[in-house]
């Protein structure tokens, strides 16, 4: 595209362009002018070349944020909260700098349901967050809903359940031996692949409800240690011991006991027929025979 041309675009901006907002460019290409919020000087010339303006802030360091006021009407905020806290502070800071925006897709977790039980979870089922990471993800849903109120923008917010693709396995997990939980105590867990998140996320852009929530999974209805085993059987490793979670407590971090300790299954009815999504990537046992083979 003439570089005249390229200024014509409307302007778009990612804030956290990491490995999904990669994969997001290349769809963007031809349809916006992308500028990536980037806290690393040292990217500037990957995002140049994937087609984005690198814009160096930081949402850790509300200073450097002043120069997004005004900058882009359409935003894709995918930046994770700090690592500590309840609130997502980051979330916070940002929404105090923007301006001029009309339409925002914010990437939230499906971890901010808590435990279901492994009922099968709609978008309408309240919140009830049971770690610190999923009460930041609901303190920056509620933030981003105040502030689109306030400021007239269209929200529609993402709940992306466990992400996966070929660099995005937990090969070095089976590789390791680390355990599973017995079949008899294990839970329901959904997935997504990245590269569909990213065709999920510009549909959202493009077609989600204002004030929307909709849930960016698959169709697979698998529980933890049955994914594992598949991606083993995929690449021809050992299955992993499984425990009951009595003695998995003993041997695993807190951090993957808690995924352990969530079971839920989520409906993507309303992202499929809202957002009309077509899935690349349907169900994670197909997904691993076409990645196993790259």
């Amino acid at each position: 595209m003439p570089r005249s041309a390229a200024f014509d675009l409307p302007r778009l901006l990612i804030v956290g362009c990491g490995d999904v907002g990669m994969r997001l460019l290349p769809l963007l290409r031809g349809r916006f002018r992308v500028f990536a919020l980037t806290s690393q000087p040292e990217r500037r010339a990957a995002l140049r070349a994937a087609g984005a303006v690198p814009v160096v802030a930081d949402l850790d360091r509300p200073h450097t944020l002043a120069r997004l006021r005004h900058l882009a009407p359409w935003v894709l905020h995918l930046a994770p909260p700090q690592p500590e806290g309840p609130q997502d502070l980051r979330t916070r800071r940002l929404a105090a700098a923007l301006g001029g925006v009309r339409r925002m897709v914010y990437v939230s977790t499906s971890g901010v349901y808590g435990d279901c039980g492994g009922a099968l979870v709609g978008e309408q089922r309240p919140v009830a967050p049971r770690n610190a990471r999923a009460l930041r993800r609901v303190d920056a849903e509620r933030v981003l809903r105040a502030w689109a109120l306030a400021s007239g923008a269209q929200l529609a917010i993402l709940r992306v359940p466990g992400i996966y693709a070929q660099d995005r396995l937990p090969l070095k997990r089976l590789e390791q031996g680390t355990p599973a939980l017995h079949a008899d105590e294990d839970v329901y867990t959904s997935h997504i692949h990245a590269d569909d998140l990213a065709r999920i996320v510009l549909q959202a852009l493009l077609h989600g409800r204002p004030g929307r929530v909709y849930h960016a999974v698959d169709d697979t209805r698998m529980k933890m240690g049955e994914y594992f085993d598949a991606v083993a059987d995929a690449f021809r490793l050992p299955h992993p011991p499984r425990l009951p979670r009595a003695e998995l407590e003993k041997v695993v971090s807190p951090v993957l006991l808690s995924f352990m300790s969530e079971s839920r299954r989520l409906d993507n009815t309303r992202m499929k027929r809202e957002l009309k999504v077509r899935l690349r990537y349907p169900d994670v046992a197909s997904a691993l025979r076409r990645l196993a083979v790259q």
